[in-house]
C-alpha cells in the first residue's frame, strides 16, 4: 500500500537520491543540484513542499513545489524509484501535487524538463501541462521546454 507524506525531515535524503539517479542517468549534475542536495530541506523553509510516497520499505517516488511568489510555485525534482516506474506512481505522485497547489490555493505551476525525458512529459500533458517555451533554458543546462498549468484561474 502505498503511503503519502508531505515535508516528511526521514525522506529529504531518499529525495535527493533518486533525483541524483535520473539526473546521472541523462545528464550531468549541475550547481543547482549539488546546492539543493546540501540542504533540501530549504525548499520547506521557503515555503515549499516536498511529497514522497512510500511502499512498505521504500520511497518509491517524490516531487517539489518551489515557492517561486505567492501563488505561483514551480513543479520540481519528480522521479519515481527505477524498478517501480510504469507501476502509476508517477500518476498517483501527480494527483497528489495537484491536489496539493489545489488546497494552498496555488494559481499556476509552472516546470522545467527536456524532451528526451519522453514519459515525464506524457505525464505532464496528461494532466494539462502545457508547453509555453521550448529551446535553451537560461539557468538549466538540462531543461530545453517550460510547460505551466493554471490550477486556479484568476477571477475577473
Amino acid at each position: 500500500m502505498i503511503q503519502v507524506y508531505q515535508n516528511n525531515g526521514a525522506h529529504l535524503k531518499d529525495f535527493i537520491e533518486l533525483n541524483n539517479v535520473w539526473i546521472i542517468k541523462y545528464f550531468a549534475m549541475e550547481d543547482a543540484d549539488l546546492e539543493l542536495a546540501q540542504d533540501p530541506a530549504k525548499i520547506i523553509k521557503n515555503g515549499g513542499y516536498i511529497l514522497t510516497l512510500t511502499d512498505e520499505k521504500y520511497v518509491v517516488g517524490a516531487c517539489a513545489l518551489f515557492k517561486n511568489d505567492d501563488d505561483v510555485y514551480e513543479l520540481a525534482r519528480m522521479a519515481v524509484l527505477e524498478s517501480r516506474q510504469g507501476q502509476g506512481i508517477g500518476n498517483l505522485l501527480m494527483k497528489e501535487i495537484l491536489a496539493l497547489a489545489t488546497m494552498i490555493k496555488v494559481k499556476k505551476l509552472f516546470l522545467v524538463s527536456n524532451t528526451k525525458l519522453e514519459a515525464a512529459i506524457s505525464l505532464y500533458k496528461k494532466f494539462g501541462f502545457k508547453t509555453v517555451f521550448e529551446g535553451q533554458h537560461p539557468s538549466y543546462k538540462r531543461g530545453n521546454i517550460i510547460m505551466e498549468k493554471f490550477i486556479i484561474e484568476a477571477k475577473e
